[in-house]
């Protein structure tokens, strides 16, 4: 009889990373989709130029650095399209080029490449851009439609600004107020006819392709489910308390949440390992995200709160970690 010996994992599935890559980035094509209805060709140009520059910062910084070109295995080209789906659709087309490069060459190469770097590329991008050019990141939205849905209400200067970004400057207007938990405006953010993102409007397509990618045991169930019911339930709580001035359901609808928590916080290389950990994890995400939209300086926190859960994985991987076969306390 022939035995083969081999280390552990032995069961394994005929999945490799080119595979992966590609079809999280197939799975993202509804919301693409989605970005070039409602904002328009923009939307689409924005994109390609994003996915070029990380593919060319990828082959530059492996060239450089002699290592082995791998721009085709997918990885730069769904950073490319993470990072502009969290870009506004006014912004100019130097600023993807600046992002993706920042997040090829300095979250990822710098730290050896694929499967080792320690934060999500696209949202190191995403925050670096933040940081660097705060007003083009936040003042150049663009909504299809109004975001509450009226002109009547005395606040038709918002046209242009995002569902949460309503909150903080239409705190104390109770007619801005009382449209946010209005079915219209639920209506609108669940399409996503919102301003906001390129890809972080439309949680129908984003739950198209998530849905897709856990039927396919692709990414777990865990992080986002435990990530956007966090946000969900702790925020009603607050909502109860007078602390926020809009309820739950519009807390997890609005904003980066889904397109956060089911395509970037649940990352193989920055995400925990175990289930337990991957149920902290996406816990913790949810209320750093809650901290920041209700106490922070910015509206919205999910590029932040999966950043610093990402530097918190090997703890969180340490502290989960299972027994070994046979092991007693």
């Amino acid at each position: 009889m022939k035995l083969t010996i081999s280390v552990s994992p032995h069961i394994r599935r005929d999945i490799s990373v080119k595979r992966i890559m590609y079809t999280v980035s197939l799975a993202l094509i509804p919301a693409l989709g989605g970005a070039i209805y409602f904002f328009g060709l923009r939307a689409l140009y924005l994109t390609l130029i994003s996915c070029a520059s990380a593919i060319l910062a990828e082959a530059f910084a492996q060239r450089i650095m002699k290592r082995k070109i791998t721009i085709f295995d997918g990885s730069a080209l769904l950073t490319g399209i993470l990072l502009a789906f969290n870009l506004p659709v006014g912004s100019p087309f130097w600023i993807p080029v600046v992002g993706s490069a920042f997040a090829i060459l300095v979250a990822k190469q710098a730290f050896g490449g694929l499967g080792y770097n320690f934060i999500n590329p696209a949202l190191a991008g995403r925050a670096f851009l933040m940081a660097s050019w705060p007003t083009i990141m936040t003042a150049k939205w663009s909504a299809p439609v109004l975001p509450l849905g009226a002109t009547q209400s005395g606040i038709s200067a918002i046209t242009n600004a995002t569902p949460l970004g309503v909150i903080d400057l239409y705190a104390n207007n109770s007619i801005a107020i009382s449209q946010l938990a209005s079915n219209n405006t639920l209506t609108k953010l669940f399409f996503g006819s919102v301003g906001g993102c390129l890809g972080e409007t439309s949680v129908l397509l984003l739950l198209i392709g998530g849905i897709f990618l856990i039927a396919i045991k692709y990414i777990d169930w865990r992080i986002p489910f435990s990530y956007i019911g966090t946000v969900g339930i702790l925020m009603q709580i607050l909502y109860k308390f007078g602390i926020t001035p809009a309820d739950g359901i519009f807390h997890i609808l609005a904003g980066g949440l889904f397109l956060g928590a089911i395509f970037m916080a649940t990352d193989y290389v920055t995400s925990p390992i175990t289930h337990k950990g991957r149920w902290i994890f996406g816990a913790g995400c949810g209320i750093i995200t809650i901290v920041i939209r209700i106490w922070g300086g910015y509206p919205e926190g999910v590029c932040y709160a999966i950043l610093l859960m990402n530097c918190l994985t090997p703890l969180i991987d340490k502290v989960v970690k299972p027994k070994k076969l046979g092991e007693k306390k």
